[in-house]
Parts: C-alpha cells; sequence; structure tokens
C-alpha cells in the first residue's frame, strides 16, 4: 500500500467502529467510514474530546453535530500548498488526504521531464492534484463539473499564492469537454482523473463509472500528446480493484506507448496502531 509520509497539518490518529478521528489542523473531526468494520477500543482521549462528529442518516446524508466551536472554514498545509478545510454535507472537508501519495508522485514526475508539460486533471474537485502540478512548473487545465469546486480550487491556489502559474479552470462536463478537446486537437502530455462511482453533470449527465469508464478513457487517448508523461486514475469503487485498472491501462497505454504501467491501493497511516487504513486504489501509466 502507498502512503504519504509528509503529512504535518492532517493526521489520522485513530479509527475503530466505523469511525475515523482525525486531526485537521487544530481541529479534531470524527467521520463515518464504513470499510472500518473492527472494534479497537476508542482508547485515544480525543475521542471524548473532538470538535466535530458527523453523522448518518438512514434516509442519506446526514449531519455535523459541533462539540465545539468550528470555523466555517480554515487551511491545511501540505509541502508549499495551502487548501482551504470545510465541513461539508455527506462528511467531506474537500481535500482527500490519502491523495497525497499521488501529488508527491506527479510532482516528482514533472520535475524530472526536462521539457514544459501540458497537463489536464479531470474531475479535479478542490484542486489539490491541479496546485501540485502547477507548483512543479507545469501547465493545467482543471475541469470539474461542480462551479463551487472550481471557485474552491480558485482559493486554494489564491492562499497557495501560485494563483498566478499558467492554469486554466473550467466548470463542465468532462466527457462533453473532451470530447470538444478532440474536436480542437488539444493535446495533453499527462491526464490525471478522479472519477466519481456515481454522479451527475451540470445538464443532468448520468455518470456511473462501471459502465462509462473504458469508453471515457478511449475519448482520453485521443488527447494525449505523441509523446505523453504518464495519466493517473483513481478509484473508489470496490468493484474496480488495482488489478482491475492495472490491466485497463496496459491494454490501452502500454500497448500503444509502451513504458510501465503499475497499480496499488492507496491509504494513510494510522497513529494509534501503526497500521495503514486503506482508502481507494490508483493506477498509474508512465513513458
Amino acid at each position: 500500500m502507498r502512503y504519504s509520509e509528509n503529512w504535518k497539518d492532517y493526521e489520522l490518529i485513530d479509527c475503530s467502529d466505523g469511525e475515523r478521528l482525525e486531526r485537521w489542523g487544530n481541529i479534531i473531526l470524527i467521520r463515518p467510514d464504513p470499510q472500518i468494520i473492527w472494534s479497537s477500543g476508542k482508547k485515544n482521549p480525543l475521542w471524548k474530546n473532538a470538535h466535530a462528529r458527523y453523522h448518518r442518516s438512514n434516509k442519506g446524508g446526514g449531519s455535523w453535530e459541533m462539540y465545539k466551536r468550528v470555523p466555517d472554514s480554515w487551511s491545511v498545509k501540505y509541502r508549499n500548498l495551502k487548501f482551504n478545510v470545510k465541513p461539508m454535507g455527506f462528511k467531506h472537508t474537500g481535500v482527500f488526504p490519502e491523495q497525497a501519495v499521488n501529488w508527491d508522485w506527479v510532482y516528482d514526475r514533472i520535475k524530472s521531464e526536462n521539457r514544459p508539460l501540458n497537463i489536464l486533471n479531470l474531475f479535479g474537485y478542490t484542486g489539490c492534484a491541479t496546485l501540485m502540478c502547477m507548483d512543479a512548473g507545469a501547465k493545467v487545465c482543471h475541469v470539474d463539473a461542480s462551479k463551487g469546486m472550481v471557485n474552491w480550487a480558485k482559493e486554494n491556489a489564491q492562499i497557495s499564492k501560485i494563483a498566478d502559474r499558467p492554469v486554466r479552470w473550467l466548470v463542465d462536463d468532462c466527457v462533453k469537454f473532451v470530447q470538444r478537446e478532440i474536436r480542437r486537437g488539444h493535446k495533453y502530455d499527462g491526464i490525471i482523473m478522479d472519477p466519481p462511482s456515481y454522479g451527475r453533470g451540470p445538464n443532468g449527465e448520468v455518470w456511473k463509472i462501471e459502465e462509462k469508464l473504458y469508453s471515457f478513457m478511449e475519448l482520453c487517448m485521443q488527447v494525449l500528446s505523441d509523446e505523453p508523461s504518464f495519466l493517473i486514475l483513481n478509484s473508489y469503487t470496490t468493484g474496480l480493484s488495482p488489478a482491475v485498472m492495472e490491466y485497463l491501462l496496459n491494454i490501452m497505454l502500454k500497448s500503444r506507448y509502451g513504458g510501465k504501467v503499475s497499480s496499488d491501493e492507496i491509504g494513510l497511516k494510522v497513529t494509534e496502531s501503526g497500521m495503514c487504513l486503506p482508502c481507494g486504489s490508483t493506477v498509474i501509466w508512465e513513458s
């Protein structure tokens, strides 16, 4: 399992009984995680001294229970970057901390290339991967269907003091955007994609990853440059194992461009146990 050791402002303190105990800067949150099927006692005193806890509703969604004053938003730092954190509906905070291991990989990969790279970040969310690419010196196109998420990504670029770097912020359905880029003849040296398991575009377009991923990958192949550097595909869907995604990229990318494909689970180190909590899967093709 791959995980980042560079976090200072985030910590997965403990996990037990379907919940995570997390530190975001100096704010302690408890959030649900259904894969935490074990009970390890919740011995850490912060379980009883958290700022807020998210409770799921049997009717879907849920709500935050505030035990102490929690700011509407605050920032956490990762390497040279800052990201705004906000307790949102459906338990999220705007940052997926397990993805930091992929941000590190992308940064190092871009730095290792002795040429300018044009990167496409699809389903870019609040822009953490986009900012890491910008910080490494790449030109980036950031696409997400949510205007609020794109504005949040812009905020992150501002507080990270890299908003003047070359970037395009686009609110668009990712499939339709790539189709237009094909017609325009635009090409990218690297693609990052973090597609949701299920979602809807701005005009109600339905996305189900198991049904749409292969055809979407076929589109993305048409916007890769003649000498692409990498493609990263993330999944939080249990039906898409690392091995399944690795097979996909082998037949679509390695057969055409050579290079190598690697896949693994990504996760977070748990302070209390010293073990890693799996949080998703990533497959990487690199030239």
